[in-house]
């Protein structure tokens, strides 16, 4: 074969090659014309995989593991990706660099606390402000933009706390409260709503209020301070779980488990235990794993452009001793409200 034979070939097989990726070109397009929504969904679908991530105020506290364990249930039914982690033990300093790192690694979402509106509006904002959605969750921070909360009323869960001591103890008791802390959104509302409930009961005293800076430890030092500073104390609110426990703790060492009414928050298996052993009388029970639940689902319709609620409040009950046979089933883990 020679040269000129060699080329006219080569361009054949050139032209041959251009009608071939030009026709298949042009049988895509005609497809695309046809079934648009198609291929914007599957195009979608290779993209999609939205992560989000929640910062705890304590990664390793049961409270949180339960909120953890309704997120991945929403995480499982979504096909979401969540991330679950923050600081081990309570830190403002601490949970701020968290809210940080979510920022800095353009994550589609942050569901958090706002435990010092002060402290977190700024750097809730400066994630809105990236076009990174906010939820909070458990304590809300109203002031910041924050897109929604999810979680307790915690001014209402307070007013129900202080109306059932007053019908339990036949509104006559001198009360001492633990708080696990002065500062934190949350722990303030419920005090406050606590104070209004009881504050036109003629027989009920508060005598003092303590921070447990959210430890069980401190909770029971400063009961024990409590009862030496006033003998005549014979009630207690403990704003947390952990205050619960530690109020229950310095109680039972000092023999005065019949003669000390105590209402605590949250229906944690320790919780339920003390109340069927008689050392609790009565805690406002939340529902953690129905917060983490809805927010998931939250965060996922607001990465996808749709209008949420802005508060959406879980809900709360009362459980005494007599309440746990029929009631014992609003403690356990269960799925949203969807």
């Amino acid at each position: 074969m020679d040269i000129l034979q060699s080329d006219r070939l080569l361009y054949s097989i050139l032209i041959a090659v251009i009608i071939m990726v030009g026709g298949a070109a042009l049988f895509y397009y005609m497809k695309a014309l046809q079934h648009p929504a198609e291929i914007q969904q599957a195009d979608a679908g290779e993209k999609q995989d939205l992560h989000f991530v929640l910062i705890p105020q304590e990664t390793e506290n049961d409270y949180w593991r339960l909120i953890e364990e309704g997120a991945r249930q929403a995480e499982q039914e979504l096909g979401v990706a969540v991330e679950y982690n923050g600081p081990k033990k309570t830190s403002i300093t601490e949970h701020i660099e968290w809210i940080e790192k979510g920022i800095a690694s353009k994550v589609d979402g942050i569901i958090t606390q706002g435990l010092q509106e002060s402290a977190f509006t700024p750097v809730l904002n400066k994630a809105v402000r990236m076009g990174i959605p906010v939820v909070t969750i458990d304590t809300d921070a109203p002031s910041s933009e924050r897109a929604a909360y999810v979680g307790t009323d915690n001014y209402e869960a307070g007013f129900m706390a202080g109306k059932a001591l007053i019908e339990d103890t036949g509104g006559t008791a001198n009360v001492g409260i633990i708080t696990g802390s002065f500062e934190a959104r949350n722990m303030k509302l419920r005090v406050q709503g606590f104070r209004d409930a009881v504050q036109e009961e003629s027989g009920v005293a508060i005598m003092d209020i303590k921070s447990s800076e959210i430890t069980r430890i401190q909770a029971a030092e400063k009961t024990e301070q409590l009862l030496n500073e006033y003998p005549e104390i014979d009630a207690f609110f403990g704003t947390s779980a952990l205050d619960g426990f530690g109020i229950a703790s310095t109680v039972q060492q000092r023999a005065r488990t019949n003669s000390t009414y105590i209402i605590t928050f949250d229906s944690l298996p320790e919780t339920v235990k003390l109340i069927r052993e008689g050392v609790i009388d009565a805690t406002v029970a939340q529902q953690p794993y129905e917060m983490g639940y809805e927010s998931v689902h939250l965060m996922k319709d607001l990465a996808e452009g749709r209008t949420v609620d802005a508060v959406q409040h879980t809900t709360v009950h009362i459980v005494r001793r007599k309440d746990l046979p029929v009631s014992e089933s609003l403690l356990l883990p269960k799925g949203g409200t969807r």
